[in-house]
């Protein structure tokens, strides 16, 4: 065979074979009509590799392992989140490979590892054509960073672009041409700190929108008291799954019986099936996620005052527990900056009691009660903030955990699923009850993280009706679904709170307001809309209405409903910038500045002996 012509036969040969993996394996088949401008695409890459390689055989290799990545890849992330794999996608790998274990560890790294070594090794510039090759990749290079633009704009008017829908994106386009066009959209829409008039137009314009929430004009006495705020991993209700045909329910009937007595309170977090680290953000920050990205990875530069420096400002002790990693997501940089004076992780926990590699949450609630134990005793208040770990895929469960819940579903992580909530909800209650007897008056929360992962293409939701196989195809209840986790709010004395349907980002609102923190923060730019609860997500937001309707706003024409809450995410959005990555116009001045300006990385305690993050 001619050399000119290997790079046209393993290309061709390469996208049958991925094709037919992606559609047979993971249901992903890329549509026929995209597929001549995708081949292309993917052998001018063919040419261009080959051009700056010294051995064909090596080439086909590392091209081989590049379009498994490329299309295989897409493939299983559709399978497993709904969505390919996008430019932000590329910041997580690090958190990606720290929590993987044994020979997931390898699977992960080594053809990472492979693929950069072949190249170093194949790489020559023996030939004009690898200077062709790279003044090609080079040009393109610069143009993608610097003038996204040329390129981002005739492929939108071409192939049309969805904002709210990447699936769909990824089929109609395929894999070649959809990843030049999202990472080329990555660099169009950076988000960048608004300048001083955007950032205070936006402010004043979230702040006089306010309801007067104190008509009698009487403020009430800060009251401390301790807040214990539990985040779930992956908890949810599986019973909720009505085709599943399980033998018991899967939750304790004492969590049934509390979660009953809130109305059955929702949490609705940022994501479905993973990133944690938004809900997170959300919950301590007090501001939505409306991106596909990580926060706390590059989205929190400064020292903001969120929930923990708002309650160090008034004497609390403020501790965050979570027994994994410490810089997984970036955790000790994030805490440090949103004002956590004390961070355990894993290293400061006896792994006494694991389900594989997951700490179970019996022995992280009995460890976290005893360091508490002094503060409880003393009366000191303080936020005890705990991020659990068992619950994460593929859910498996320790010797002294056999399973207790069977399954007619064929999807395996139906049944295994329903097994870590009987354990996780039981242990969730001897720990709710334990706190309620050692602090009467403490507020107690307790919400799930996010949905759990249950089969390639929502497979476990599918079977029981509740979630379609595409976004494209959710019906307005089902976005709801898709973020809606149990949530239980303890009021002291008072009892469990009835929150309805409520945002992650509007929950430390109202923990301040069991306070009665009658301060300003930057939490009241977030407070709800008069009549409607808004819930982003990548690329659209819908809004919960008072009569409990749910509008969807995924693009114009907008009902009135969706045209105001999309001018107030507009502010919102604005506002976040400027606080989390920009010049913090629009920070709220009041004695809390102080405290955020002295809990720096020279004085904080992050009490964990694992290793930090420096970045």
């Amino acid at each position: 065979m001619p050399t000119k012509l290997i790079p046209l036969v393993s290309t061709a040969l390469f996208y049958f074979i991925f094709y037919l993996v992606s559609t047979l394996k993971f249901d992903v088949q890329i549509k026929a009509k995209a597929v001549p401008l995708d081949f292309l695409l993917q052998l001018l890459v063919a040419y261009l590799l080959y051009a700056l390689s010294r051995r064909s055989s090596v080439f086909l290799v590392i091209q081989a392992m590049l379009m498994g990545l490329l299309y295989v890849g897409n493939a299983i992330k559709i399978a497993f989140f709904g969505g390919p794999i996008m430019p932000d996608d590329v910041f997580a790998l690090r958190s990606l490979l720290l929590i993987l274990e044994g020979w997931r560890f390898f699977a992960a790294a080594i053809p990472l590892a492979a693929i950069t070594s072949l190249v170093l090794f194949n790489f020559t510039m023996r030939h004009w054509s690898a200077y062709l090759a790279t003044l090609v990749a080079v040009l393109l290079g610069i143009t993608v960073v610097y003038k996204p633009a040329m390129i981002l704009n005739p492929i939108d008017k071409y192939t049309g672009n969805s904002v709210w829908d990447q699936r769909s994106n990824y089929v109609w386009h395929g894999a070649t041409l959809y990843t030049l066009q999202e990472g080329t959209r990555y660099f169009a829409l950076s988000d960048f700190p608004p300048d001083i008039d955007v950032a205070q137009e936006s402010a004043n314009s979230l702040l006089e929108a306010l309801p007067d929430n104190n008509p009698t004009g009487v403020e009430k006495t800060f009251t401390p008291r301790n807040i214990h705020l539990v985040l779930l991993e992956s908890f949810w209700d599986p019973n909720r799954l009505k085709k599943a045909g399980y033998n018991q329910n899967p939750l304790s009937p004492e969590f049934r019986k509390l979660w009953k007595s809130t109305g059955y309170a929702i949490a609705m977090p940022p994501v479905f099936g993973g990133y944690t680290a938004n809900s997170e953000f959300e919950v301590l920050c007090g501001f939505p996620v409306t991106k596909d990205n990580v926060k706390f990875e590059r989205q929190l530069k400064n020292s903001v005052p969120c929930l923990p420096h708002i309650l160090a400002d008034k004497g609390y002790r403020t501790i965050a527990s979570h027994p994994n990693v410490p810089v997984f997501w970036n955790r000790v940089n994030a805490y440090r900056n949103i004002g956590f004076q004390t961070y355990w992780s894993i290293a400061d926990f006896v792994q006494d009691d694991m389900n594989r590699e997951f700490m179970a949450d019996a022995t992280l609630y009995r460890q976290v009660l005893e360091k508490i134990s002094s503060s409880l005793e003393k009366k000191e208040p303080m936020l005890d903030y705990i991020v659990t770990y068992f619950g994460h895929w593929n859910y498996p469960l320790g010797a002294t955990r056999p399973s207790k819940i069977t399954a007619k579903s064929k999807v395996e992580e139906v049944a295994t699923y329903a097994n870590t909530t009987y354990y996780k909800s039981r242990e969730l209650m001897t720990f709710i009850d334990q706190l309620r007897k050692r602090d009467p008056d403490g507020i107690i929360v307790v919400f799930g993280d996010h949905l759990p992962f249950l089969g390639e293409n929502f497979a476990g939701y599918v079977d029981s009706g509740v979630l379609a196989a595409n976004r494209s195809d959710f019906t307005p209840e089902m976005f709801k679904f898709y973020v809606s986790t149990p949530m239980i709010i303890i009021d002291g004395k008072k009892g469990p709170m009835k929150v309805g349907s409520l945002p992650l980002y509007q929950l430390p609102k109202l923990l301040l307001d069991l306070l009665n923190f009658n301060e300003p923060t930057i939490l009241d730019y977030t407070r709800p809309l008069p009549d409607m609860r808004v819930r982003p997500l990548p690329g659209l937001h819908f809004n919960v209405l008072k009569d409990g309707k749910i509008d969807v706003c995924k693009e114009p024409p907008f009902s009135e409903a969706c045209q105001r809450s999309t001018r107030w995410l507009s502010d919102v959005t604005a506002v976040s910038n400027d606080l989390f990555i920009g010049q913090q116009f629009t920070r709220i001045k009041h004695p809390v500045d102080e405290v955020v300006d002295n809990v720096s990385p020279e004085n904080a305690t992050v009490e964990t002996t694992g290793k930090q993050a420096d970045d």
